[in-house]
């Protein structure tokens, strides 16, 4: 399965212990489980600094993984590279281009003809370079992912921004964009500044409705969308214990949703059940035997303040099933709050239709859960009053509950399976015609809401609740019912009211094995060629970006200042534009297509003019630009395109009140200057006709400020105080012109 060997993480494991006596003597204290993990990764361990927040560090990691959308440009860039084969396990799943429309089998199959020079492409170079390809239809990379390759105490990083589901298996995993993936594959230690850490204590156990998905939908609304930027959430407490091994990944998986950079449980016996389940039995042995190390030390539970730079708490025993949205992971409240922010705030409460699944609760656990409120319904007469869609995470998955039983109930109620695929949960999903034409409700429990996100709608509003939540509702219809002592009238009279979901975490027949959608990377023989036709729309091969041409930036034009939330979606949306992820000269006619414009209110444009032609007649006339971004600038997924594409149309630097993590590195590796302001309110000074000016780029220096001059147009000036977090290895980046340059060239 090109797994990592066991012979390769017992030699991980037998390093623990020295590894965790050097640092706790470095440091004069015990360690967090996180500390123990980015420890023992770490390229340099005796002398690099480890100032959280503020010191960069270069870690070797165990495996990489990249889902098919994100593939196209990471083996674009690899190819540029020149080398052979991947240097660490990689892997590519073909999860992200089936669009969702009228179930599986048909949406499948119309997928594998539609994206058929993609899918080609992607598998012969897998071959060709040494990866592990997943066909469509096998599963969700974080989804499989768990399912076979996340062990405790690895370290890996993904091209998907919820790549952190596998933290859910004790591992520190993190999404990235694609030429992170490909500075990995090529065998060179990975950058990253020393996160922060939030310590999340839970105690207790969830009691009947309450789930996992509960404690990051609260966790969400206390931290705010950009409360984990630059940090780990670390889960510790005797609470951890009392969740399963996929609870805890949707826990990790959503961690996203706050910006942070991870999110890891600590080993325990539960993890060695479900490596057992999913075949991996001796692996579990192994980590059974390392166990004690695979956690924080003693003292960290004991003195959490100590330890963490944020500690937070929640006792499991009291939480309540949460409904977070919409437009927003972070705007959320108990479910008993809802019917009041449904009237108070004119939420259409009809809901439009209700979707489980997806990478972030598609367990077995979650699709028994939802199949138990789905049977209690048909039982008692009732039929769904909305559209129910189901997304299992993985054809094990698909496989084992229809084996089981969950699968007929939820389709004997009335409910429509998907592929198993991302689909609806990120813009794949072709609604019925009108079905969008007016405000309306749906309620998900996917990992992220943001507005146009599911069917790129502005009129859609998403909430997002766990799947026995999201079931029950579609049940009653209505967004402000409440399942758990609200009622629903029976055809017949009388009342119906649901009982508590339950659902066995784990199959008690094991699950059904599944690899026919497997294909095992080559060996170093087999080189098939990897062809990429001149004239396709779908594909094109990469030139190199111009190394920096040793010269001050001069007088540039502001080609947009973005008012308010800009998330990657916002800079190169999704949706239909996947067609194009492969071909950066096409896609980039996507270019900011729903960022707001301050000067003019417009979404997309300026002065009518699309900002990717505004852009391109820049980049024609051989003029650089410049963009300014607001507040956690970049947030969302982890789509390289939204560095690319402004790269490519001349984009010399972003300038933003802050950065969401990844956005900020990827605008980096693509030879971008990315500077945050260092008074956010100087963002107010910036004029529509004003020329930006960067001088001194030479001595561009890491910790050392920038300044920005902006000129007005009339005639007057003023100074812009910056920071970067360039390091002095990103700066040689900026240099070459980009990450892909430098490494062809000195790496």
């Amino acid at each position: 399965m090109s797994q990592t060997s066991l012979d390769t993480v017992r030699a991980l494991y037998e390093r623990l212990e020295s590894t965790e006596g050097r640092f706790r003597k470095r440091l004069g204290r015990p360690l967090t489980y996180a500390e123990k993990i980015l420890f023992l990764h770490l390229h340099d361990s005796e002398t690099c600094d480890l100032e959280r927040g503020q010191s960069s560090a270069l870690f070797d990691l165990d495996r990489v993984a990249m889902q098919d959308v994100t593939a196209q440009m990471v083996m674009l860039q690899f190819m540029l590279t020149g080398r052979p084969r991947t240097a660490v396990p990689a892997t590519i799943h073909c999860d992200h281009l089936i669009r969702a429309r009228s179930g599986f089998a048909d949406d499948l199959a119309r997928a594998k003809d539609e994206h058929g020079e993609i899918y080609r492409l992607l598998e012969a170079c897998a071959a060709r370079y040494g990866l592990g390809f997943w066909k469509p239809g096998a599963g969700i990379i974080h989804q499989v992912v768990l399912e076979q390759y996340a062990f405790p105490g690895g370290m890996m990083i993904g091209a998907d921004s919820h790549t952190p589901n596998a933290g859910g298996l004790g591992m520190i995993a993190i999404g990235a964009g694609g030429a992170d993936l490909v500075e990995v594959m090529a065998g060179l230690p990975w950058g990253l500044r020393v996160p922060k850490l939030i310590g999340v204590k839970l105690t207790g156990e969830p009691r009947g409705w309450a789930s996992g998905k509960d404690v990051i939908l609260k966790l969400a609304g206390l931290l705010a969308a950009k409360g984990g930027t630059g940090a780990i959430i670390e889960y510790f407490g005797p609470g951890t214990r009392s969740l399963s091994t996929t609870n805890k990944s949707t826990i990790t998986n959503m961690g996203a949703e706050v910006g942070a950079t991870c999110s890891v449980f600590p080993y325990d016996a539960g993890m060695a059940e479900y490596l057992c389940a999913t075949g991996r039995e001796e692996l579990a042995a192994l980590t059974g035997e390392f166990g004690d190390r695979l956690r924080s030390d003693p003292e960290v539970e004991d003195e959490p303040t100590r330890f963490f730079d944020r500690v937070v708490e929640i006792d499991l025993d009291s939480l309540e099933p949460h409904i977070v949205g919409p437009h927003a992971p972070d705007r959320a409240r108990p479910i008993s709050k809802m019917a009041k922010d449904v009237a108070e705030h004119g939420f259409p409460d009809e809901l439009a239709s209700a979707l489980i699944g997806s990478c972030t609760n598609s367990s077995y656990e979650d699709m028994g859960r939802a199949a138990h409120i789905a049977e209690q319904a048909t039982s008692a007469g009732l039929k769904l009053a909305t559209t129910l869609w189901v997304t299992p995470g993985s054809e094990r998955i698909h496989k084992t509950i229809a084996r089981d039983g969950q699968l007929d109930a939820l389709q004997e109620a009335g409910a429509t399976t998907l592929a198993n695929a991302c689909g609806p949960c990120i813009g794949q999903w072709e609604r019925a015609s009108g079905a969008s034409d007016a405000p309306n409700s749906i309620l998900t429990s996917y990992n992220r809401n943001f507005r146009r996100r599911n069917d790129g709608s502005a009129n859609t509003l998403a909430f997002i609740a766990s799947p026995e939540v999201v079931t029950a509702l579609a049940f009653a219809g209505r967004l402000s019912f409440n399942p758990l002592v609200d009622s629903i009238t029976l055809p017949g009279g009388g009342e119906f009211r649901f009982q508590p979901p339950s659902g066995d975490r784990l199959p008690g027949k094991g699950f059904e094995a599944d690899l026919d959608g497997y294909v095992a990377p080559g060996s170093a023989d087999e080189r098939p060629e990897v062809h990429v036709a001149p004239d396709s729309e779908r594909l094109q091969l990469l030139d190199s970006f111009p190394p920096w041409d040793g010269q001050d930036f001069e007088r540039l034009p502001i080609l947009l200042k973005a008012k308010g939330k800009t998330t990657t979606d916002q800079i190169s949306p999704a949706g239909p534009w996947l067609h194009f992820r492969g071909h950066l000269e096409r896609l980039s006619d996507n270019l900011f297509a729903g960022a707001m414009n301050a000067f003019t209110g417009e979404e997309g444009a300026s002065h009518g003019e699309p900002f990717h032609a505004v852009a391109r007649a820049h980049k024609a006339a051989g003029r650089r630009w410049v963009v300014f971004g607001d507040d956690n600038y970049g947030e969302g997924s982890s789509r390289e395109h939204a560095a690319m594409s402004p790269r490519y149309l001349g984009c010399a630097v972003a300038l933003a009140k802050s950065f969401a993590r990844i956005h900020e590195s990827n605008l980096k590796k693509q030879g971008i200057l990315a500077l945050t302001l260092s008074e956010p309110s100087d963002y107010g000074a910036v004029r529509e006709d004003d020329r930006v000016s960067v001088p001194d780029l030479r001595g561009l220096a890491p910790r050392h400020p920038v300044t920005v001059r902006l000129e007005h147009a009339d005639g007057s000036h003023e100074a812009l105080r910056c920071t970067h977090s360039l390091t002095a290895r990103e700066i040689e980046w900026f240099q070459a012109g980009s990450l892909l340059n430098w490494i062809r060239e000195d790496g």
